[in-house]
């Protein structure tokens, strides 16, 4: 396990801003597009980056931890989010869909082998299609690791990072009837699908604010309220995934199948305090695939922008460049 110190300045990691070279809407059945876009270098080697959530959309920030002279940067919005459409729909939406409509996309722009580059869910989702596809990742960049058990979401959504943030969770909290909080994820369910606009707004700007506030070491209570178009498709489709636990077979499936990947290297990339996807998980994966190196990162929590982590991931990428 290796450590990296974090620094005061996550831009001064980054490569400079690119525009796409190529933006288009993949129809991928069920009535989904997905918005996919590529940028940097038109012959390099592939990458596809995973955003987090489900449901969090990507970003042109995204594209600046690889060198577009050497990679050709895949990004794409998940069903349900970002520019994919229809907008918030958990219809023919799981696990499942994402792993195929990322074979799709490969499959689309004639890619053999993708570098896999997630953090959070998309992490998960990165897992997830390396074990179901190994043969075609060339290796796996994880940050913030999430494996979707049981005992994850227990913390998060049971009380666990609320011994941590007591004010911030009451408020998460408090727009739930007492009688109703042993189960958040069923109450909040019930909320953001109650076909009422105004309730499963308000309710999805609470269910993102929770998450939010904690994403960052830096933060010391809730910003502004994230936008109601985003906060409803982030709210609706996590959600929607929790209730049904990451559409997997059984809890804990993620490391039980680690096997399927000892023919992949893997770097994962994890912040010491982060308070949503504490490290327990990133250091049990490690431990359970020997391809793996781990990378904590001593003053950082989970967000994609914490200085020490970018300046990881970007060290990563680099190290992944041919000599």
């Amino acid at each position: 396990m290796d450590k990296v110190s974090g620094q005061k300045n996550a831009a001064q990691f980054l490569y400079p801003p690119v525009d796409p070279f190529d933006q288009r809407m993949l129809e991928v059945g069920d009535g989904h597009r997905i918005y996919v876009e590529q940028c940097g270098a038109r012959d390099g080697i592939p990458v596809i980056v995973l955003h987090g959530g489900p449901g969090g959309g990507c970003s042109p920030s995204m594209r600046r931890y690889f060198d577009p002279s050497v990679y050709r940067i895949v990004l794409f919005d998940q069903r349900g989010c970002g520019r994919s459409r229809p907008h918030a729909s958990v219809e023919a939406n799981t696990t499942w869909h994402l792993v195929a409509d990322i074979e799709r996309i490969r499959k689309a722009l004639a890619v053999d082998k993708f570098i896999v580059f997630g953090g959070s869910w998309g992490a998960t989702l990165a897992l997830i299609y390396g074990e179901t596809h190994p043969e075609r990742v060339a290796h796996l960049v994880l940050r913030g690791v999430f494996t979707m058990t049981q005992a994850e979401l227990q913390w998060f959504y049971g009380g666990g990072a609320g011994q941590f943030w007591p004010d911030v969770w009451s408020r998460f909290t408090d727009l739930i009837p007492e009688d109703e909080r042993h189960d958040l994820i069923a109450a909040y369910h019930r909320r953001l699908f109650s076909g009422d606009l105004q309730v499963e707004t308000r309710h999805a700007r609470a269910w993102t604010a929770w998450e939010n506030t904690l994403a960052s070491i830096d933060n010391d209570g809730p910003g502004g309220e994230s936008p109601g178009e985003y906060a409803r498709a982030f709210a609706r489709l996590e959600n929607h995934y929790f209730t049904n636990a990451g559409f997997l077979e059984r809890d804990g499936q993620i490391l039980s199948d680690i096997g399927r990947l000892k023919n992949v290297p893997g770097t994962i990339v994890q912040g010491r305090y982060d308070m949503i996807c504490p490290p327990a998980s990133a250091y049990g994966l490690h431990r359970a695939w020997p391809g793996s190196r781990l990378i904590m990162i001593p003053r950082a929590g989970h967000a994609l922008s914490e200085p020490g982590i970018s300046r990881a991931l970007v060290q990563t990428m680099d190290g992944l460049r041919p000599d």
